[in-house]
């Protein structure tokens, strides 16, 4: 009988190169092409994210994506629909402020499927580690073109959050790139986010590489 990996085990992989792919933010590769590419080259967290197709349409990309992620012991998180996230058997969910609460979702997901949240500021984490959350994103760290209506944050948020006793897994989101991975780093992230330094690259496997390697080499060095 196959292991099942718990909630906690399987957030646990919120750590790293997390990548969300978009239909809406795609380049010449088809998302699962970029998903082959990107897990290839050392991602440790999908999320798909879909806001122009009906779920009938989701799904069947949903349940190719969590395919490859299960072949690449990478976590696949769906993005806003806890009812796409328990029929795909995803193991998590990510929602916004906007999207069903915590308190809801909690009760509609297995027990074994992890809940992240979108945040902004200091108040707004802790109020979502409070509330459970399995792992927080904050954002947006930089200006970005991925969202429209995205917030300005912090990275000094970051830093205050990582002080806190038992934080779970931080994940900075935002307009990053090779150019200011270094900076998140040493804020103090577990996990990096990206769309378009994946999605829209030519090559999505060696972009994928160049950022782990950054992540690595500063996790080697602390």
């Amino acid at each position: 009988m196959k292991y099942v990996l718990n909630k906690k085990e399987s957030a646990a992989r919120i750590n790293g190169l997390y990548v969300i792919l978009d239909p809406a933010i795609v380049n010449k590769n088809s998302i699962i092409e970029i998903a082959k590419g990107t897990l290839s080259g050392g991602t440790r967290a999908i999320q798909f994210r879909d806001k122009q197709n009906e779920k009938g349409i989701q799904i069947k990309t949903a349940l190719e994506l969590k395919k490859l992620c299960d072949e690449y012991n990478a976590a696949f998180i769906i993005n806003d629909h806890a009812d796409l996230a328990l029929a795909t058997n995803a193991h998590g969910l990510h929602i916004g402020k906007n999207d069903l609460p915590y308190h809801y979702v909690s009760k509609i997901l297995n027990s074994n499927q992890f809940i992240g949240t979108s945040n902004n500021n200091f108040e707004e984490c802790r109020n979502s580690i409070q509330e459970g959350a399995d792992y927080i994103a904050i954002g947006a760290m930089f200006a970005t073109d991925s969202k429209t209506n995205t917030r300005p944050s912090s990275l000094k948020h970051i830093t205050k959050i990582k002080k806190l006793p038992s934080t779970p897994p931080i994940v900075a989101i935002g307009g990053i790139n090779i150019n200011n991975i270094d900076l998140v780093l040493e804020a103090g992230a577990d996990s990096i986010c990206v769309i378009s330094a994946i999605s829209l690259s030519s090559n999505p496997e060696n972009a994928t590489k160049q950022l782990v390697r950054k992540i690595n080499q500063f996790k080697r060095n602390i």
